[in-house]
């Protein structure tokens, strides 16, 4: 157990009790922190959207003479960095829909014209630009709202809003097109009534909140509406949009076949220099999904020997001293539709633990304040994610297994709801059950108590062929190893916490039992009981070279369920926004003691800063160090002293063209005998040249010196929308081997995949 701390370490932590009741004092003491505010936007901002009778060919220009018919509304309310003060240029939006489409127009006018930034690029890689848009919400409840926006040539950014979190992923169909002039651009957008869900009632009634992004010398965020910083639920600001009536998405059904062509070479054995390289068949897949929605409210999809391939690789991860599976990014289109309804506190389902299905299906139902989800998905290759508590191992099998995922919800109020979610995960003799309850509650205006309850039951595979350890799980009785045993745990989140203008904090407590795992989740650590209390003050500036600033503090302590104090933290942070759309953070960890593998280290005292700037639409960076002490975390552990750091430079010499640069690298070495551990680092490089906004060439160079592996990838893409595609790609690696063989190619695969969606 950590022992009584040295009398530096009482200092330290006394002026961060100290500092946290100073923050504590202010909030209460403030008297615009007395209360919170509701907002009354909605009683005092409407559109009324006009039926049309045909529809609009979407030109960008706002040509077509039935846009004169729609009546204007002025999106000149500036956000940030201003607090709901005249915008520095104005816009007007246009509202529009006939039986198919709503439409939205936007005029956004410039007095300098010549600043805009606009480049070619594909679906959802514009957000650095000169942008306009709308956030839309079809059940009017405040829970959820679809984002719509696209730049001045017409590139699309689309996302699922859920309270104060963007979910880019999100992907469905809808149009846009836009022309930049001499006094600033003009946008169309097309949104189809099949692509949204909303109520079965005869006349609508959403909420709406129209904007733009003007990069200048600062980024300005305009709105239709005031937002009231000490309110953070933004879609309770919004406006509304009457007079849609009569509209339906019944009975429409989608298609999407696809086909896929690849052919494989490889070496033999890939850490042998002399094997033999050997070019494989070409090989070939067909298959097709299915979706059907009788109503707008209820949709089920289907797939038959999907095709869950990807576009582009994940970047690889330094992981050479961590001991957890490393997260990556769901990017598959059957999962990724839908995605919002799964999602909750704790990561208790995670797509992409179904690595190979030969078959999936889902079925969502929302009515009303209600909403039911579905997935089923029959898995060849399943992996397992074997928790710890301090470490995970990740397991590739040839295992057979379904998955079965049910999520029920219930929206009240704004940003308020109880939810269910239940996984079960069945092989042949083994299986893995997942259960509870979550909940979240907005109550004061801006106080939030969220939270999640999960029980596990799970009945391990029995064959140590597959994997062996002899890791404990905690004193339970039970180890990692898959030797038939069963066992169930438990799992508990939950967070008081209160975000306004100024004072902000969270409280949290976390817990999930030695014996816990959610096989079809990412969760990586159990055995643990923690409690941690972040907070923090903002300050605003006007006209100054700091737009804002904030001081911040973080605190906190984890158990072992033997009731050994397992690590204790507390860090001061500090951020700011400044002009040139800069953003500074920096942390200092002043206590943060910790044990590992029986081995207690205290005064692990570390820096970490970031810094990301965009102050030209050609030029974009960032970066981030971590140094000071650290921890080497081996089976015989010490204490380290190094640093971590990744950078990105983005660069874009005309509006077609885009350079992407990535650097990470770690270093650490012993604190007392200055051996190095390890010392090594990652480069990838990405050139596009974007033909238009649904064409564009590709390729990826990336060096991998812990491994001494470089990679090439280039890929030809054609997207006339996120599900008819054509990619034409291939993928080169080579190993640097010793004297005297040199760079070796191990792999190499060409891959050609055609996918075209079809709609009733």
């Amino acid at each position: 157990m950590i022992k009584e701390a040295d009398t530096e370490n009482c200092l330290r932590h006394l002026a961060m009790l100290s500092l946290a009741g100073i923050l504590w004092v202010m909030a209460i003491l403030l008297p615009e922190q007395a209360h919170a505010y509701e907002s009354v936007n909605p009683g005092k901002y409407h559109v009324k959207a006009l039926r049309i009778e045909r529809d609009i060919a979407l030109t960008g220009k706002l040509s077509d003479p039935l846009w004169k018919t729609a009546i204007p509304v002025e999106v000149d309310c500036e956000i940030q960095p201003g607090d709901n003060i005249r915008a520095p240029q104005e816009m007007q939006a246009f509202v529009l829909y006939n039986s198919r489409y709503i439409y939205f127009g936007f005029r956004a006018n410039d007095s300098d014209a010549k600043s805009i930034r606009s480049h070619m690029a594909d679906r959802d890689k514009m957000t650095d630009d000169d942008f306009a848009g709308v956030i839309l919400d079809t059940y009017g409840n405040a829970q959820s709202a679809y984002e719509f926006f696209a730049n001045p040539f017409g590139v699309q950014f689309d996302a699922m809003r859920t309270s104060n979190s963007e979910d880019a992923s999100f992907d469905c169909l809808w149009y846009s097109s836009g022309n930049i002039t001499d006094s600033g651009y003009t946008l169309e957008i097309a949104v189809p009534f099949k692509s949204l869900r909303f109520p079965p009632s005869k006349k609508q009634h959403w909420r709406v909140e129209f904007f733009r992004n003007l990069p200048r010398d600062t980024r300005y965020q305009v709105t239709w509406t005031t937002l009231d910083r000490n309110n953070p639920c933004l879609m309770c600001q919004t406006g509304t949009i009457d007079g849609i009536e009569g509209i339906t998405a019944a009975n429409n059904v989608e298609v999407l076949p696809y086909a896929v062509g690849v052919q494989t070479g490889s070496k033999g054995d890939a850490g042998d220099p002399a094997s033999r390289f050997t070019d494989g068949p070409p090989t070939g897949k067909v298959g097709a999904g299915l979706r059907y929605a009788p109503s707008s409210s209820f949709a089920l999809a289907t797939v038959v020997n999907p095709d869950f391939s990807q576009i582009e690789s994940d970047a690889t991860q330094i992981s050479v001293n961590n001991t957890f599976s490393i997260f990556y990014a769901e990017k598959r289109p059957f999962f990724l539709e839908g995605a919002d309804l799964y999602s909750t506190l704790a990561s208790a389902f995670y797509s992409r633990m179904i690595n190979n299905p030969l078959a999936a299906a889902k079925l969502t139902e929302i009515s009303g304040g209600f909403s039911l989800a579905y997935l089923a998905a029959y898995d060849r290759e399943s992996l397992f994610m074997i928790p710890g508590e301090e470490g995970s191992d990740f397991v590739g099998t040839s295992l057979k297994s379904l998955s079965n995922v049910v999520r029920a919800k219930y929206d009240f109020g704004s940003e308020s709801f109880v939810g269910a979610l239940l996984t079960t995960r069945n092989f042949s003799d083994a299986h893995n059950y997942v259960g509870g309850v979550d909940w979240s509650f907005l109550f004061g205006g801006n106080f939030y108590f969220v939270g999640q309850m999960l029980l596990t039951y799970t009945r391990e595979v029995n064959d140590t062929s597959i994997f062996s350890s002899d890791r404990r799980f905690g004193s339970s009785g039970y180890d990692a190893a898959f030797n038939g045993q069963s066992y169930s745990g438990s799992g508990f989140q939950t967070d008081f916490k209160r975000n306004a203008r100024d004072y902000s904090f969270d409280l949290s407590l976390t817990s999930a039992a030695p014996t816990f795992q959610a096989q079809d989740g990412f969760i990586t650590t159990n055995d643990f009981r923690n409690v941690s209390l972040w907070h923090g003050y903002t300050i605003y500036f006007e006209k100054s070279f700091v737009e804002n600033a904030s001081i911040q503090s973080t605190s906190g302590v984890g158990f072992n369920f033997d009731g050994a104090r397992k690590s204790e933290w507390t860090s001061i942070q500090g951020q700011a926004n400044l002009t040139g759309q800069t953003y500074v953070w920096m942390a200092y960890y002043p206590l943060q003691e910790e044990i590992f593998n029986s081995v207690h280290f205290h005064k692990l005292y570390r820096t970490e800063v970031s810094v990301s700037t965009n102050p030209v639409g050609s030029v974009a960076g960032n970066i981030w160090v971590q140094v000071g002490r650290l921890i080497y975390r081996q089976d015989d552990p010490q204490l380290g002293r190094g640093y971590n750091i990744s950078g990105e430079l983005i660069l874009k010499p005309s509006a077609k063209i885009a350079l992407d640069l990535t650097y990470s690298r770690s270093r650490l070495w012993s604190y007392h005998t200055l051996q190095l551990f390890y010392d090594g680092y990652i480069a990838r490089s990405s050139f596009v040249y974007q033909f238009s906004p649904e064409l564009f060439v590709r390729l990826i160079g990336q060096y991998d010196q812990f491994a001494r592996q470089f990679q090439f990838d280039p890929m030809l893409s054609y997207k006339l929308n996120p599900f008819t595609v054509f990619y034409a790609e291939s993928s080169h690696n080579f190993a640097r081997f010793d004297q005297p063989y040199g760079v070796e190619r191990t792999v190499q695969q060409f891959f050609v995949k055609l996918q075209y969606l079809w709609q009733n």
